[in-house]
């Protein structure tokens, strides 16, 4: 059986022991007889799998009992309106950082709700960087202040957060979620498309505290208000229960296998640390991205040389090392070593771009 390494930025590697649990689970979960591909969403057999992967989140990553944690669908970027739908609604105004292509957005849905004030912008340098933020430029009376935490086109991250005081915080994590700890207790919501970390594509997850639940807009549509799906438990609507199955091995896979997330943290911090020490010592290759602004998740990098940067993803993929080609607004390569990448396929990756160097000076 062939494997490659898979560098996409979602959807992305899913850990080998987590597929082999599914293929041996697939014609008959736990002896019920049947796939949970086939199962009703209101057994009881799926009861208890949408509650342990609540349960083992909830565990992961330490969440706090004042927030609900919800199943939904619609991508993350459904969250760029049910977000305002739900919360720009005392003040009808929000403030937002632009980072990159999806904060960016999450804005300009949010401005057809309301007053979205643009706080700092890193667009100036193609997003390769997380501008420095001035509170005097917050708004005070904002419904909540919207990052992207983890930008997966360029390459940025948030080390240190904005400090919005009595404003509600709500970050997109799509991109970083289950990567490191992350204090839950800090923001109002956080959301993330399952694709990079979590599961397979078709699961959103939201973790939003219970005080921000219940003001949704009258315009809401039904399925955009949280409180319809936080009062039926994500079960309002039959939910992705193959994808939240998933959800629950990979939980499981980082709470048993891993041994949690500050574990997974420095597995994360090795692989990223590998590639980004031969970029800053090559002669070929170099970063997009300020240094002190780097994710661990998805590293962009370029030759200065289209052409030498297309005959790279050519070669990389008869090497088995796929999918390493840059988004198209920034060109060149991006290596997303999300949490499911091993450490021999970062290993493989550099040892080919140093044997690729040497042979295109």
């Amino acid at each position: 059986m062939k494997r490659v390494y898979n560098f996409s930025a979602g959807p992305s590697m899913m850990p080998e022991p987590v597929l082999r649990r599914a293929a041996a689970e697939m014609l008959d979960y736990k002896g019920c007889g049947q796939s949970v591909m086939e199962m009703s969403h209101r057994s009881k057999v799926f009861e208890g799998i949408i509650n342990s992967a609540e349960s083992l989140l909830r565990e992961v990553m330490n969440i706090p009992d004042n927030y609900k944690v919800l199943f939904l669908q619609g991508g993350a970027s459904s969250q760029f309106a049910m977000v305002p739908l739900n919360l720009m609604t005392k003040n009808n105004k929000a403030d937002f950082v632009l980072t990159g292509q999806w904060a960016t957005k999450a804005y300009k849905e949010a401005a057809r709700y309301g007053k979205a004030n643009v706080v700092a912008s890193s667009e100036d340098k193609t997003f390769s960087y997380i501008p420095e933020l001035n509170p005097e430029t917050f708004s005070k009376d904002a419904d909540y202040f919207h990052i992207c935490m983890n930008n997966t086109i360029y390459g940025t991250k948030y080390h240190k957060l904005p400090e919005t005081g009595d404003v509600t915080l709500v970050a997109d994590i799509s991109s970083c979620v289950l990567s490191e700890p992350i204090d839950v207790s800090k923001f109002g919501i956080l959301y993330a498309g399952a694709q990079k970390n979590m599961a397979p594509a078709g699961l959103t997850v939201v973790i939003i505290r219970e005080d921000l639940i219940g003001s949704a807009m009258d315009i809401t549509p039904t399925m955009f208000n949280y409180k319809t799906h936080a009062d039926k438990g994500s079960m309002f609507n039959t939910p992705p229960c193959y994808s939240i199955y998933m959800c629950m091995l990979v939980l499981d896979w980082i709470k048993n296998t891993i041994g949690g997330l500050e574990e997974m943290k420095k597995i994360n911090e090795k692989k990223s640390s590998l590639i980004y020490d031969f970029l800053d010592n090559s002669k070929l290759f170099r970063g997009t991205v300020v240094p002190k602004d780097r994710s661990l998740m998805n590293i962009p990098f370029v030759t200065g040389n289209k052409e030498l940067d297309a005959k790279f993803v050519k070669e990389a993929e008869e090497h088995d090392l796929v999918n390493i080609k840059g988004h198209r607004t920034v060109g060149g390569m991006r290596a997303s070593v999300y949490n499911a990448m091993p450490m021999e396929g970062v290993e493989k990756l550099v040892a080919f771009m140093e044997d690729f160097e040497k042979n295109n000076k």
